[in-house]
């Protein structure tokens, strides 16, 4: 009897314990991979990497086709806990590392470099604490919240996940991530100190441990420690995100596959995914095992698409490096098994991470809701980050909040298939790198670039996405209206947001005037800054019109290190640097991209040979040269790929005429 009182209690502990959690709020969890392209799963046609839990997750989900993010991670990640285009909240780059600005800071710089014909925006460094996050309206409504993995919306404490509603958090920073994916997280793969402060609450786990496996271990501890109350998982992971650590016991099994589509390569990615992929398994398992998963709307989302440029080819991170450099084993490791290949392929679409074409923003996502949403859907819904925050309010039957703009729109009625988005255009902001804004209506999508690139001319491309989605025919000249009828609603979404729109530059100063006769720029395509520069015989003299003189160019394309030789003259001397930033960062760097050299004063021609160790494509190039106490002469510039010695970009004046 005493036995079968025992037995009666359990069973009616566990029936109250199924009812209860059957009866209360739904749980929320937003399960979100960095740098994870559209193309990079199963659910959504690769055949290289293999995904079993996201395809079965897909099975139980509804599964979008044209759902967007922002080309870069942390203005993405900045509008799902706002509801606002990055336009509106300000964080428009992926500078959430970065120390914040001061509270004069324009963010519309008042005057730019005279090379420059606009002044362009810059990105806020954090999100400010005046946003009512979603996390906050969660709190607030009585939910539990938790947030692990990468945050990249503020370096600072006071601008860190615990003060923007996040009870319990696992992170480090600054992001995107810790110098090792492998425990102890805190040192280089090497073993050696990075040299870096990273604060957080991040902890190293056993030796070897990876980020990946210990994000989701901490991620469980949270679910069971509020299985009985309603929660909200935030779980943003590190990977897909270089450096690129992964388990090579995992890349060993991808490096014997081959692609049948013949489009992605790397095992390295393919490896990473696999982690990622067991982490969804793990944390899917564990809402199985607390009877959660019926109670629990999941949602599957990544912060940009996919990386398809770095470290490949002759990226120097694969060339010759030492064993000083502090990612040397991590190098080494992804030379060996993904050879010259980028991280992914993002084809059919067109170029990927930080770019405005559809490789670069559209991304995979999937969600979950059993019994709400039907398994194994589809929808082909324009949805993107600003939308999750009134989504996940109306799911919980939650009103939004009275203090917070929103820009986004639920499409609860689409996962329910009750009804249709009602807005008539979805907008992508991204004034940096190739500056430009997009608008997506139907199967129409329009990019505005604010001035002509050197591999983008045309400032308006126009693009039917059902017809072509590689965005290969520009179909601007072949429908003027419809270019017009989308630029009518770029202008209105610019002035309902509050984006900083680029402004003509006060000190703009077009290139020189042509002093040789023959319509030439006498600089060849050298831009000068705070100086003045006229042809001499024989040469191209530089003198000082200004603080800090240089000669900028963005003509030398290589990936990886260069030599460059000078033929320079100068009566006074002095010291002088080259300096560069690579074509995806967006500001020259403080330090670490520099080399000084000192030039003799003297009548005669000095040939100067420097070695420029830069990691990755170049974007610009400054030549710091010593004109401040006199005139200098240049002869010659002569730009070679370090390793194979081929000419990059030279300009010889040895021939000129004044």
């Amino acid at each position: 009897m005493k036995r079968f009182l025992i037995v009666l209690l359990c069973i009616t502990a566990v029936s109250s314990a199924d009812t209860s959690a059957a009866d209360r709020a739904p749980n929320v969890v937003l399960f979100l991979v960095d740098d994870m392209g559209w193309m990079d799963s199963e659910p959504y046609g690769s055949r290289y990497y293999e995904t079993p839990h996201m395809s079965q997750f897909a099975k139980q989900s509804m599964r979008f086709t044209n759902a967007y993010a922002t080309p870069l991670c942390s203005p993405t990640r900045a509008s799902i806990l706002t509801g606002q285009y990055s336009s509106r909240h300000g964080i428009t780059s992926a500078t959430g590392h970065r120390p914040p600005h001061a509270a004069d800071f324009e963010f519309l710089p008042k005057t730019a470099p005279p090379n420059q014909k606009l002044r362009m925006p810059v990105s806020r460094h954090f999100l400010e604490l005046d946003q009512y996050t979603l996390a906050e309206a969660l709190r607030d409504a009585g939910y539990r919240t938790g947030h692990f993995g990468k945050w990249h919306l503020g370096l600072t404490a006071p601008h860190r996940p615990d003060r923007q509603g996040f009870e319990t958090v696992w992170h480090c920073a600054p992001d995107p991530g810790p110098p090792s994916y492998f425990s102890p997280y805190g040192v280089t793969p090497t073993g050696k100190p990075t040299g870096q402060h990273r604060v957080g609450n991040i902890t190293d786990g056993p030796d070897g441990e990876h980020i990946t496996d210990r994000l989701t271990s901490e991620a469980i501890q949270f679910m069971e420690a509020h299985r009985s109350e309603p929660f909200f998982l935030n779980l943003w992971h590190y990977s897909v995100h270089g450096p690129w650590q992964h388990k090579e016991e995992y890349t060993a099994e991808f490096a014997r596959k081959l692609d049948p589509r013949n489009a992605q390569r790397n095992p390295v990615m393919a490896s990473m995914l696999r982690n990622v992929d067991e982490s969804l398994g793990r944390i899917l398992s564990k809402l199985d095992e607390l009877k959660l998963a019926d109670n629990t709307l999941f949602i599957f989302y990544s912060d940009n698409g996919g990386n398809d440029h770095s470290w490949s080819g002759d990226d120097p991170r694969l060339q010759k490096i030492t064993e000083k450099h502090p990612l040397y084993q991590t190098i080494q490791s992804y030379r060996k098994w993904a050879g010259g290949n980028p991280p992914t392929n993002n084809a059919p679409l067109r170029e990927g991470k930080g770019r405005i074409y559809e490789g670069g923003q559209r991304v995979p996502l999937m969600v979950r809701w059993p019994g709400r949403i039907q398994p194994g859907s589809t929808s082909d819904a324009i949805v993107g980050p600003i939308d999750l925050y009134p989504t996940i309010l109306e799911a919980l039957k939650l009103s939004r909040p009275a203090n917070q703009i929103i820009d986004g729109e639920s499409f609860l009625p689409v996962l329910e298939q009750t009804g249709q988005l009602e807005r008539t255009a979805y907008f992508t902001w991204f004034p940096h790198l190739i500056p430009a804004v997009s608008v997506r209506q139907g199967d129409w999508k329009l990019i505005r670039r604010f001035e002509p690139h050197r591999l983008y001319p045309e400032v308006r491309e126009l693009y039917n996405l059902k017809a072509d989605i590689s965005e290969s025919e520009n179909l601007a000249s072949q429908h003027p209206d419809k270019v017009r009828e989308l630029d009518v609603l770029i202008d209105e979404f610019v002035k309902e947001t509050g984006a900083l729109y680029p402004q003509p530059n006060p000190a703009y100063q077009p290139r020189p005037a042509n002093t040789t006769g023959k319509g030439e720029d006498p600089a060849r395509g050298l831009v000068p800054k705070f100086s003045k520069i006229t042809l001499v015989d024989g040469a191209l003299r530089m003198e000082a019109d200004g603080r800090t003189p240089f000669l900028g160019t963005a003509q030398v394309k290589q990936s990886g290190p260069l030599r460059l030789t000078m033929r320079l003259r100068s009566n006074t001397g002095g010291a002088g640097n080259i300096t560069w930033k690579t074509a995806d960062q967006t500001e020259f760097p403080r330090q670490g991209q520099t080399v000084p050299f000192q030039l003799a004063a003297g009548k005669d021609w000095q040939d100067l040979t420097l070695d420029l160790p830069v990691d990755g494509k170049t974007g610009t190039v400054r030549l710091y040269l010593p004109v401040a106490s006199g005139p200098l002469d240049i002869q010659s510039i002569h730009f070679q790929a370090a390793k194979t010695k081929k000419t990059v970009r030279a300009w010889d004046f040895s021939g000129a005429k004044p």
